[in-house]
C-alpha cells in the first residue's frame, strides 16, 4: 500500500480508501489519513464508529450497559450497541467488548466490572481475565493492585447507579504552601504563598532502580525541608508523581520500581502518610497527570480537560465539568488505539496498540527505522528523541516524518477518547512535543480531526502550557491540592 503523508491532511495529499473490510470478524478500518511511517494503523476511533453504525444497521441491534464498581463505592457506566445474537457475529461482538472493556479498566479503574448484555459474552470476558496473558495483566495490575480486589463480573440486568465521586482537590490558594513534583530524572519543590511562588529548585535524582527506599524518602525530606526554609510556616502540602495514588497510599508507581515487593508493602505503600506525621500539616498527593490537568484548568479558566503527557511513557490526567479530579486512573499508556492485530505490542502488559507505544518517546524510538534513521540499539529514549530533535532543526525531513506520524496518532487517539471523556479541551505536553516538532504533531492532530470528525474539530480546543505554565502552574496546583480548612 502506497502511504500517504499527512502533515496538514489537505485534500490532494488524501486518497480515498475502502472504507471498511472485515478481517478475523473484527471491524478494521483504513484511515483516510495514512501516516507515513506506519501504513498498518488502524485507528480504535474509526473501527468502533464503523461498528456501531454497522450494528445499528442491522436488525434489532442489542444494547449492552456496563457499569465499573471501585472499592470506594463509585460506579461508572458506559452504553454501546452489539450486533443481536441472531446476526451470528460472536466473536465481532466479543472484539468490540474486550476492546472497550479493557479502555475502562485502565481510564477509569474498578474491580467489579457489571455487564447488562449476553452470558456468553461475559463468560468469555471472564475467562479472558483469568486464563489470558493480557487479560491477566491487567485484572492483576488495575484491580488487585489498585483496587485491592480479584476482577469480578457480574453479568445481570439489575445495574447500580452511577455515583461520581470527584475529589474537591485543588483551587486552595491561600497561606504558606508546598507544592511538589517527584519525576523519573528530577524532583521539583516549590513554595508557594497566596498562591505565588516564591521559590523552586529542580534536583536530578535517580529513583526508578533503588531497591532502598529510604533513598527515596530522604531526597523527598530535603527537598521540602528547602521549600520549607522560604515561608514563614508550613500550612499544606501538595503533590504529584506518576503511579496510582489512593487516600495518600502508593498503589502502584514507576518510582519505586526497583523496590522488592516485600519492602514496598512495608516502607512505601505509607510512605506520604509517614512524611504528613513528620509535617503535621494537611497533604495531599496524587497522579502527575492529575495535577497537569488541574494547572491547565486553573490556568486557562476552563474545565472538561484533558491532559496528555508524551514523556517517557504516556500520562494522562483528566478535570470534570464541574472542575473536579475524579476516582478514574487516566492510565493512557493501557488503553488500545490501534485495532490492527499486528500493531506494536507493550513491552509490558504484551497487549497489541496500547497508546504508549503511540505517544511517547517510546514511539519516537519505533519510529527511527521507519524513517531510515540509524541509532545505536543500547541508546535510551530520551537519546534518541534528542538526535531526533537535533535531526528536525537541521531540517531532516525523515525528523519531520516522524512528527507528523505522531501528529495522525493523536488526531485518531482524541477522537477515541471522546468516546470515553466529555472532551472540550485537550493540553498537549511532554518533551516529545518540544520545539517544532510539536507544531507539527499539534497541527496534524487538528486537521485529522477535521477530515474524518468534524463534530470534534468543532467542539475540543488544543492547549499547549507555556513556559510560565511549565515552571509554575504545575507547582501551584500541587500545593492547592490540600484544604486548609
Amino acid at each position: 500500500m502506497e502511504s500517504v503523508k499527512c502533515l496538514k491532511c489537505a485534500s490532494s495529499s488524501i486518497r480515498k480508501l475502502p472504507a471498511v473490510s472485515n478481517q478475523s470478524h473484527s471491524v478494521i478500518i483504513t484511515p483516510r489519513c495514512v501516516p507515513s511511517l506506519d501504513p498498518e494503523f488502524r485507528p480504535a476511533s474509526l473501527a468502533m464508529r464503523a461498528f456501531r453504525e454497522q450494528a445499528r444497521r442491522a436488525s434489532n441491534p442489542q444494547t449492552v450497559r456496563m457499569a465499573l464498581e471501585q472499592t470506594d463505592g463509585s460506579v461508572s457506566h458506559f452504553v454501546t450497541e452489539i450486533f443481536s445474537e441472531a446476526a451470528n457475529q460472536f466473536e465481532a461482538n466479543y472484539q468490540h467488548i474486550e476492546r472497550i472493556v479493557k479502555f475502562l479498566l485502565w481510564s477509569r479503574g474498578g474491580w467489579r466490572i457489571y455487564f447488562d448484555g449476553p452470558a456468553q459474552l461475559a463468560a468469555k470476558l471472564t475467562a479472558h481475565y483469568s486464563d489470558d496473558d493480557t487479560g491477566r495483566f491487567d485484572s492483576e495490575i488495575v484491580c488487585e493492585k489498585m483496587f485491592d480486589r480479584r476482577i469480578e463480573i457480574i453479568n445481570t440486568r439489575d445495574i447500580p447507579a452511577e455515583r461520581a465521586l470527584a475529589k474537591p482537590l485543588g483551587r486552595h490558594l491561600g497561606g504558606c504552601r508546598i507544592g511538589f513534583d517527584l519525576g523519573g530524572s528530577d524532583r521539583k519543590t516549590s513554595a508557594v504563598i497566596d498562591g505565588k511562588v516564591v521559590f523552586s529548585e529542580e534536583t536530578e535524582w535517580n529513583p526508578y532502580f533503588q531497591t532502598d527506599p529510604q533513598y527515596h524518602f530522604d531526597g523527598m525530606m530535603d527537598s521540602l525541608k528547602k521549600a520549607a526554609a522560604h515561608l514563614p510556616r508550613v500550612e499544606a502540602i501538595g503533590g504529584s508523581a506518576a503511579g496510582i495514588y489512593v487516600n495518600n497510599r502508593v498503589k502502584v508507581a514507576s518510582l519505586f520500581r526497583g523496590v522488592p515487593s516485600d519492602v514496598f508493602q512495608k516502607r512505601v505503600r505509607d510512605m506520604f502518610l509517614d512524611i504528613q506525621k513528620l509535617w503535621n500539616v494537611p497533604f495531599e498527593v496524587v497522579n502527575d497527570g492529575e495535577v497537569t490537568a488541574l494547572a491547565a484548568s486553573m490556568s486557562l479558566g476552563v474545565n472538561s480537560v484533558l491532559g496528555i503527557s508524551l514523556g517517557t511513557s504516556t500520562a494522562g490526567g483528566w478535570v470534570n465539568a464541574d472542575g473536579n479530579i475524579t476516582s478514574w486512573i487516566n492510565e493512557l499508556a493501557f488503553v488500545p488505539v490501534d485495532y490492527n492485530p499486528s500493531a506494536p505490542r507493550d513491552e509490558w502488559s504484551g497487549d497489541y496498540g496500547c497508546g504508549v507505544q503511540y505517544f511517547s518517546q517510546q514511539c519516537v524510538a519505533r519510529l527511527l527505522a521507519p524513517a531510515g534513521i540509524e541509532a545505536p540499539a543500547d541508546m535510551s529514549f530520551p537519546e534518541k528523541l534528542k538526535l531526533v530533535q537535533s535531526l528536525m532543526k537541521q531540517g531532516d525531513e525523515r525528523a519531520r516524518n516522524i512528527y507528523q506520524t505522531i501528529g495522525v496518532y493523536l488526531g485518531y487517539g482524541i477522537a477515541h477518547f471522546a468516546n470515553f471523556y466529555d472532551l472540550r479541551h485537550v493540553l498537549i505536553l511532554g518533551r516529545v512535543t518540544s520545539g517544532e516538532g510539536g507544531d507539527i504533531i499539534l497541527n496534524g492532530a487538528k486537521e485529522v480531526l477535521k477530515l474524518e470528525f468534524p463534530e470534534l474539530a468543532a467542539q475540543i480546543a488544543f492547549h499547549i502550557p507555556d513556559e510560565k505554565d511549565k515552571r509554575h502552574g504545575q507547582a501551584i496546583a500541587a500545593a492547592s491540592l490540600p484544604d486548609i480548612g
